[in-house]
């Protein structure tokens, strides 16, 4: 079992005392009643003409040093009114100051009885302040302080409280009438006031006070459990730097309470969780990890065995979920989502896989219910199956510098849009090449591609033409990272993991690229994926080479063209396919681009050869399916080879094809006679090609079982005969009615219309 899970495990199962040295917050109140002996009924927020009314009723707040209280407002500028001057009320203030209470003592992580007891009215105006100092026991069992900002307007006041090591700063500021905000701490807490720069503020103190008997509570204290933690997570932080075998990527620490994805956060933590956390959060810091809430999802399915009793009829007698029992788990899913940061942001994280092996400690959900069990009973050949679902929240730590890591190993589906995201943050942020955002980017490309197994294609699986690599050329592009893009074209492009939907964000790639560079890449590229893509290696080259040649630079490809023109469907492949190899079949674009690429290159030799292949292989490439829509493709005003040799070569090839078809006769049958070349030797078949060859017969009808009517309906589809098809249901065995038409002629009609079209837009005076 791996030690560190375990050992984070045990640490943190002795942090129970959840807490912190202080606890602040705000809530909706009803605006309570508040008469102050001299002024009368208060008005919130205050209002300034109040406030002088109150501080001429006021005295100046003293401060204690020792056993003295003394003033000076060097220390001390302030006014205070005493509690029993002090008249507070309303509906529903008692329910108000009850909930400061119990929020306030939760923060502070005190279980026992809290009571308030209202201490003075504090009220300060422009320039009051308070230097640092500490509480002294005011009343018995008093171990904290309480203070609520009631509304008023004013700017500055912030209170700054001190515990050790740890300082914050408070702003309670508060100009909603329905508003209060509060913050209790230790008395022995040093806390200090900024000076207020306008306006006033008006606060109520109260002493906390323990109702129970014993010992005053004290601010949570786990130092040793926090340093143990702190000493944990950097001995982990660097074994998977030295690559540790058995060391996990993340650490994943499954919380007490259950808490939904929309309730999850650091501050909703409950008990044990937020004492955890409070430590965690420390420890982390001081480590250099990376610290989040999570939401842990497993899913699991796979084969049940019924438990119940059997009926005579062979169901089962009782068809109840419980008499079920899981068998094996045949799939299994875990992931990390939702997740949360200390501060209480929501990091842009998708839903990342983990493994059992990163759970503290391993095996901690194992005797855990699921929040979801569903079973299936047996049908047909398939078996009883189950399927159950557990979602826990957890802490997920990992260190900051292995977070690129986590993310690279998470998958493409994670990593992908993660590096997207921070291409796209860069180029808005307008920093320079090299800068932090930057380098997070070049980084995590590069254990991108390092990950040479996750780009393999399996020799089977045929071109899709939907981009397999676009997405991160596309984030690399932005980016400009030469270095990633040259080694991603060389190592992953090269390597056979391309489809034409990455040809847009490939050639932006190479242009990007030295010339000479961008041409060795190119050359590999098409050397190892034209003998299965010609089509769309075709396009790429062609859309480089338009860039090159208008760089002056259009030689440097001729390398790339002649590795694509030797594999050219049809010819000798000069290297062994592997077995079940899908190739892409030639259309007409590989042609107008391998002929545009070599009249943007000047290669007007190789493109001779090149129409030479084509004419010489008929069979690959069929006049009307690739010559002639090349070749009317290539004639288009603005087409780029113009009048250029080898185009005028296939565009003179298509017009002989078309003229020499146009010359065939063409008439309408005189009768009913329709070719008759049925293949099958079959008596039924032999009766429909009597059929077919009777001049007189125009109806045929073949009364016959099922089998043989679709054995001729086939025959019929198989050689394109000239016969319509309809079943006659009226009488059994079921009839065949076939009916002469005339499809092969109207076929041939409009191939002669469109062959006069294609004729005269090869011959206009625009074609080459």
């Amino acid at each position: 079992m791996p030690a560190i899970p375990l050992e984070l495990a045990r640490v943190l199962q002795t942090v129970r005392r959840p807490g912190d040295f202080f606890a602040t917050g705000r809530i909706e109140i009803f605006a309570p009643k508040i008469e102050v002996e001299g002024v009368g009924a208060i008005s919130l927020p205050l209002l300034e003409a109040q406030a002088r009314q109150l501080i001429a009723i006021a005295e100046q707040a003293p401060y204690g040093r020792g056993e003295e209280t003394l003033v000076d407002t060097a220390v001390r500028r302030t006014w205070q009114i005493a509690a029993d001057r002090i008249r507070l009320g309303g509906r529903h203030w008692d329910a108000n100051l009850a909930e400061i209470v119990a929020r306030a003592a939760a923060g502070l992580g005190v279980i026992e009885g809290v009571a308030a007891d209202l201490y003075k009215l504090l009220v300060y105006d422009t320039g009051s302040f308070f230097v640092g100092h500490r509480d002294t026991e005011k009343a018995p069992g008093m171990f904290a302080t309480l203070v609520v900002v009631l509304p008023s307007l004013y700017r500055g006041g912030e209170l700054l409280i001190r515990h050790r090591e740890r300082e914050v700063c408070l702003d309670l500021s508060c100009q909603e009438a329905s508003e209060v905000a509060f913050a209790a701490f230790y008395a022995d807490c040093w806390h200090a006031v900024r000076p207020i720069s306008s306006g006033c503020r008006l606060v109520l103190i109260y002493n906390l006070i323990r109702q129970a008997p014993g010992q005053l509570p004290l601010p949570p204290a786990h130092d040793a459990e926090e340093q143990r933690l702190t000493d944990l997570l950097r001995r982990w932080a660097a074994d998977l730097a030295a690559a540790e075998q058995d060391c996990p990527e993340k650490l994943i620490y499954p919380l007490e309470h259950v808490y939904t994805p929309a309730e999850i956060g650091f501050a909703a933590l409950k008990n044990a969780d937020a004492a955890a956390a409070a430590v965690l959060v420390a420890a982390a810091r001081r480590a250099n990890c990376d610290l989040h809430l999570a939401i842990v999802a497993i899913e699991e399915s796979g084969s049940a065995e019924y438990a119940g009793s059997w009926s005579r009829r062979g169901r089962y007698a009782d068809e109840d979920d419980d008499n079920f029992e899981v068998g094996e788990v045949f799939e299994r899913s875990l992931t990390l989502s939702d997740w949360r940061t200390p501060d209480g942001s929501r990091p842009a994280l998708a839903r990342l896989p983990f493994e059992d092996e990163e759970l503290c400690p391993p095996g901690a959900l194992e005797d855990d219910e699921p929040d979801e069990q569903l079973f299936f009973e047996a049908t047909g050949n398939a078996g009883a199956t189950f399927e159950r679902s557990y979602r826990r929240a957890a802490f997920v730590l990992w260190p900051q510098a292995r977070k690129l890591h986590v993310i690279a190993r998470s998958g493409r589906e994670v990593s992908l849009p993660y590096l997207s995201a921070l291409s796209e943050s860069w180029v808005a942020s307008g920093d320079n090449v090299g800068s932090a955002l930057w380098n997070q980017g070049h980084q995590l490309a590069r254990l991108l591609i390092d990950q040479h197994d996750d780009w393999q294609v399996p020799a089977w699986l045929p071109p899709s033409g939907e981009g397999k690599a676009a997405a991160m050329l596309d984030s690399l592009n932005r980016l400009q990272d030469r270095e990633n893009l040259a080694a991603f074209l060389a190592e992953i492009s090269a390597g056979g993991y391309y489809d034409s939907g990455d040809n847009e964000a490939l050639s932006e790639a190479l242009t990007l690229l030295p010339p000479e560079h961008a041409a060795a890449l190119l050359e590999a590229i098409v050397a190892a994926n034209a003998p299965r893509q010609a089509t769309a290696c075709a396009e790429l080259v062609q859309r480089v080479a338009s860039h090159f040649a208008a760089n002056g630079s259009g030689s440097l490809l001729q390398p790339a063209l002649a590795a694509l023109v030797n594999v050219l469907p049809g010819k000798p492949v000069l290297a062994p396919r592997p077995d079940g190899w899908r190739v892409q079949p030639p259309t007409p674009a590989l042609v107008v681009d391998l002929l545009t690429a070599l009249r943007h290159t000047d290669t007007p030799a190789i493109g001779e050869s090149v129409v030479d292949h084509l004419l010489a292989c008929p069979d690959t490439f069929a006049a009307d399916a690739i010559l002639v829509p090349a070749a009317l493709r290539l004639v288009e005003p603005g087409a780029s080879p113009g009048d250029w040799a080898p185009t005028r070569r296939l565009v003179a090839a298509g017009l002989a094809h078309l003229e020499q078809r146009i010359a065939e006769p063409l008439a309408a049958p005189p009768d009913f006679a329709r070719p008759s070349d049925i293949a099958c030797p079959c008596s039924h078949c032999r009766d429909l090609a009597s059929f077919l060859a009777d001049r007189n017969r125009d109806v045929w009808v073949f009364k016959a079982a099922e089998t043989h009517r679709r054995h001729v309906e086939q025959s019929i589809r198989r050689h394109a005969c000239d016969v319509d098809q309809e079943t006659d249901r009226r009488s059994r065995p079921y009839a065949l009615v076939c009916t002469k038409n005339r499809a092969s002629y109207e076929r041939r009609v409009a191939q002669r219309r469109k062959d006069l079209e294609d004729r005269a837009r090869l011959s206009s005076p625009t074609a080459v």
